[in-house]
């Protein structure tokens, strides 16, 4: 889960890591209203949870509070890389000297911390790696290890500090650790870190992604309502309603809805789909044994989404049992029915039972049936797949 910037500069602050007083604006006339307070130049930064958003005109610029009005109005009515922006950072412009990077965050392969210091920053790090890695310098901890200061020396001396700003850069480091480690974060970079031109070090940018699992120990956080995003961007409405019904779920790009048996039998479904030409509209995991009810709540997911023009459902039993996954679609059809073609296929524990239940209930309600077409062991994975490609592209 990822922090707003200006939600990180808050953290930020409260570990004495120098920020500059900037205001969160979400109309034209507040935005006007703080750089007639300031008086001076400032910046207008688009809130999204996204990097990346300079490249791709999420700041922007103004001398004036009428031309502040007017850039805060252009940031608010567009979207950046697909997010829409409804809040702005305002904040003053700085003369600034140098542009620096820190950053530290999780080693998964060797299961270390690193900290990382750049002299050129205001770019992508990783960008910086290819060109010239000797730019970077990593320190690597375990994860229980203090952080010493003396290793926060050695950071600032490799970013140019000298004298009096040697001090104040390896206490920033030694704070951004500290940081890290309270708040059980996975990423907390600052990009740039500005050395202004009056010898100062402030905080430009500020990301912070906090590990989901430990959010139980921060229910400070938790009230910022991190808990309804995304790495990148807030969840949508149906996620948000999937998480209320305990079932994981992820918006796709796709057309075509994915009923899974499990999260591996969902990715397998996936990359079917994909090699026949078609695209998900979603990713979702029914979890172990689910009952007949959490079933059909999965397929009225689908079934509203309006960018979903078929079904494809795929259950192969095993602690999932088929006949549950077979009264699931039938208490579905049953309570909301069904708009959008489907092709599902069973097989595994307790699939004769499935397919006798719909047998059964095709026979009472031939009607719901219509937009159905079920599958048993005889029929290979690949041409289910293959069906529900077909079927969206029909629509």
């Amino acid at each position: 889960m990822r922090l707003y910037e200006y939600e990180a500069k808050q953290l930020f602050s409260q570990f004495n890591i120098p920020i500059t007083s900037g205001q969160v604006a979400e109309t034209k006339e507040q935005a006007k209203a703080f750089a007639e307070k300031t008086k001076k130049p400032v910046v207008l930064k688009a809130q999204i949870l996204s990097g990346g958003r300079g490249k791709a005109g999420g700041v922007k610029f103004a001398d004036t509070p009428l031309e502040a009005g007017t850039r805060a109005e252009e940031l608010l009515t567009t979207s950046i890389k697909g997010f829409p922006v409804n809040k702005i950072l305002m904040d003053e412009k700085l003369d600034i000297e140098k542009e620096l990077y820190l950053g530290i965050t999780l080693d998964r392969v060797n299961y270390k911390i690193v900290v990382l210091a750049c002299s050129e920053g205001g770019v992508e790090i990783e960008e910086v790696a290819r060109r010239n890695p000797h730019l970077i310098k990593k320190i690597s901890l375990d994860v229980d290890q203090r952080f010493f200061p003396f290793w926060g020396m050695s950071l600032a001396r490799h970013l140019g500090a000298k004298g009096e700003n040697l001090k104040k850069l390896s206490q920033i480091v030694v704070s951004l650790f500290n940081l890290f480690k309270q708040y059980d974060a996975k990423l907390v970079e600052i990009n740039p870190l500005f050395l202004t031109k009056d010898g100062r070090y402030i905080a430009g940018d500020a990301r912070m992604s906090l590990d989901d699992d430990a959010l139980f120990r921060h229910p400070e956080l938790a009230e910022m309502g991190i808990e309804i995003r995304h790495e990148e961007g807030e969840m949508t409405e149906r996620e948000k309603l999937a998480r209320g019904w305990e079932i994981p779920y992820l918006d796709l790009d796709g057309d075509i809805g994915m009923f899974p048996g499990g999260a591996g039998f969902g990715i397998m479904g996936n990359d079917f789909i994909h090699y026949f030409g078609g695209k998900p509209a979603n990713f979702m995991d029914s979890g172990g044994g689910p009952s007949p009810e959490r079933l059909a709540r999965m397929l009225i997911l689908l079934d509203e989404n309006p960018k979903v023009k078929a079904i494809f459902g795929a259950r192969f039993g095993g602690i999932s049992r088929c006949d549950d996954f077979a009264k699931g679609v039938v208490i579905f059809l049953k309570e909301h029915g069904l708009t959008k073609p489907m092709v599902l296929r069973m097989t595994g524990n307790m699939w004769q039972e499935g397919v006798r239940i719909f047998q059964e209930s095709k026979k009472e309600h031939p009607e719901i049936f219509k937009n159905i077409e079920i599958h048993g062991i005889e029929t290979p994975i690949e041409e289910i797949a293959q069906r529900a490609v077909e079927l969206a592209k029909q629509r």
